[in-house]
């Protein structure tokens, strides 16, 4: 059974007359990589602040590894990182001058472990570079490596890879998917590059306008973007009853409102009208479909609601 080590219930925060939270409940498991997914002001950063304690919530509660209250909470989060903000180092300083500064101020005794944390993050052999000489996946790997000096089994990332190019955008990638596989760090991260998060993350959830539209796994969201046939028709069970017998159908769900999700038969769309139409079941909306990450959200929240970039990106 899988561990849960946030539980988030009724979380709500108000700043004067405007919700920015509004009533939203999750848990994060153990080992997760969880994508926080909605357009800018949609709540992800605020939320994001109240797990670290940045942000006091207006209403509802937050539970890390079991504990609650200030106290409890204070300790559970020093088992967590947080890259909420643009990550700070001395520009005139080496990545290990910058580490071992940070190391001596959190007051973590082990010597060895800046050594460490360089290694993980690829910048072992950057010497004494000075930071302003890095480049932006340089930076943002300095940070994950200052995140990562108090060895934390959960880090919270916002937007770790805004304006990084694609070489570092796969650097990031590749070093997030490395934590999570061999130190079985637990993730949450934000982006609005919905592309690049679906090729990282094991769960997703969808905040729209401060309120949780949906929780999902990747395998469940991979099934729901499958390219299929959307069949509703006047009657959905007898279509269904129709399609089993004259075709033989065994891949297909049904949705909650009855209309049928068909993954084969995808070349004959004639065939499967016909049979319908001979069979006494009239079709309603009869199309092949099929969506990427940035479609789905955009399906579920309606295209009017988001500022939708070229690009296929959400803003962030």
């Amino acid at each position: 059974m899988s561990k849960i080590v946030i539980d988030i219930n009724h979380l709500e925060k108000q700043y004067m007359k405007q919700k920015a939270v509004k009533d939203v409940s999750f848990q994060i498991e153990e080992g997760m990589i969880c994508g926080l997914i909605g357009p800018n002001g949609a709540g992800k950063t605020t939320i994001m602040k109240m797990l670290g304690g940045l942000v006091l919530p207006t209403k509802g509660n937050i539970s890390i590894y079991g504990e609650t209250g200030e106290k409890g909470l204070a300790k559970a989060r020093g088992r967590m990182s947080f890259m909420i903000e643009t990550p700070y180092a001395k520009e005139k300083m080496s990545a290990r001058e910058n580490l071992e500064k940070q190391r001596l101020q959190k007051g973590i005794p082990d010597k060895h472990r800046v050594d460490e944390v360089l290694e993980i993050v690829g910048l072992k052999d950057t010497g004494k570079k000075y930071v302003k000489n890095f480049s932006l996946g340089m930076k943002q790997r300095l940070g994950i490596a200052n995140a990562l000096l108090t060895k934390p089994e959960i880090m919270v990332m916002d937007e770790p890879i805004n304006g990084l190019d694609p070489e570092g955008i796969v650097e990031i990638r590749e070093l997030l998917l490395k934590l999570n596989r061999e130190e079985h760090m637990t993730i949450i991260i934000s982006s609005h590059i919905l592309s690049e998060l679906s090729l990282l993350c094991t769960d997703y959830i969808f905040i729209h306008h401060g309120e949780l539209m949906q929780l999902v796994s990747a395998k469940e969201l991979k099934r729901l973007c499958r390219e299929h046939y959307h069949i509703h028709t006047d009657n959905d069970a007898m279509a269904l009853a129709v399609l089993s017998e004259k075709l033989g159908i065994t891949e297909y769900d049904v949705e909650e409102d009855g209309s049928i999700r068909l993954y084969t038969h995808l070349e004959n769309l004639r065939e499967v009208s016909k049979t319908l139409y001979e069979n006494g079941v009239v079709p309603l909306e009869l199309g092949m479909r099929a969506a990427n990450l940035e479609q789905y959200y955009m399906d579920m929240v309606g295209e009017q609601n988001v500022e939708y970039n070229e690009g296929a990106k959400l803003s962030n």
